[in-house]
């Protein structure tokens, strides 16, 4: 099997050299990563300059941009094959609910997804690394999983408690949950006085009920959740054409 493996945390960060580690040994792996952290950044893709790739001591590849600059400078010019997989992580923080919108992490894999390839979003649900040994273990035992009744191409999210191994609980299947609104904007000044702006925290749980990825983590099980891209309302199709006569 042929990897490539992404993240938004940087081609340093801990969690996607846990992660290579982690399948080095059942594929061919190869890594192309951001320069730095590119929390975030979501699916953007960076068109007003050019972007270099770059080869690191360790093997890894960076490149001066997203996430999905990434995938997509390496399935499209960088690699000399087709990988099997995608893989993207392992992330700082969860990408659960509404922060999917937002994520790097969950970026990466979509860019392959996007190709017509398998994918696959691994997170850590909170932040600072512990227990990163375990949830490689996990990203391994997804990876080698055959999804058979899953159609092709899927993309997955997969979040896991920062929790030693034995103290999992097991795999749920879920959907993604909902947060409130995210609070306001901290207001501060620069060193000028001027009126400088930092995005605020994410809103509080709103549906965290059984069967969301959200309760699934709060109960100790790694959460899986599939996910889609269609953005059409279909619901609302109708009503609209309706109202186009």
């Amino acid at each position: 099997m042929n990897i490539l493996i992404s993240n938004d945390d940087g081609y340093l960060a801990p969690g996607v050299v846990a992660l290579a580690n982690a399948l080095r040994p059942i594929a061919e792996i190869v890594v192309v990563s951001p320069d730095s952290n590119r929390s975030g950044s979501s699916n953007s893709l960076t068109l007003d300059r050019p972007l270099s790739v770059y080869r690191a001591e360790n093997g890894f590849y960076f490149i001066n941009g997203t996430p999905s600059d990434c995938v997509h400078v390496a399935l499209t010019g960088g690699l000399s094959f087709k990988p099997d997989l995608v893989v993207s992580g392992i992330n700082q923080g969860q990408n659960m609910g509404d922060d999917t919108l937002y994520s790097g992490t969950v970026a990466a894999a979509t860019e392959g997804f996007l190709f017509g390839i398998p994918a696959i979003a691994f997170s850590q649900v909170e932040k600072g690394w512990a227990h990163l040994d375990s949830a490689a273990r996990i990203a391994r035992e997804v990876v080698e999983r055959q999804f058979t009744k899953l159609s092709k191409p899927y993309l997955l999210n997969v979040n896991i408690p920062n929790l030693p191994y034995e103290e999992l609980k097991g795999i749920k299947a879920t959907r993604l949950g909902k947060r409130h609104q995210s609070e306001p904007v901290i207001k501060m000044l620069d060193p000028h006085g001027r009126e400088i702006f930092w995005i605020g925290p994410a809103g509080k749980e709103k549906d965290a009920g059984e069967g969301t990825d959200f309760n699934a983590v709060a109960n100790g099980f790694v959460s899986i959740t599939p996910l889609r891209i269609d953005l059409t309302h279909a619901e609302q199709l109708d009503a609209l054409k309706e109202s186009l006569l």
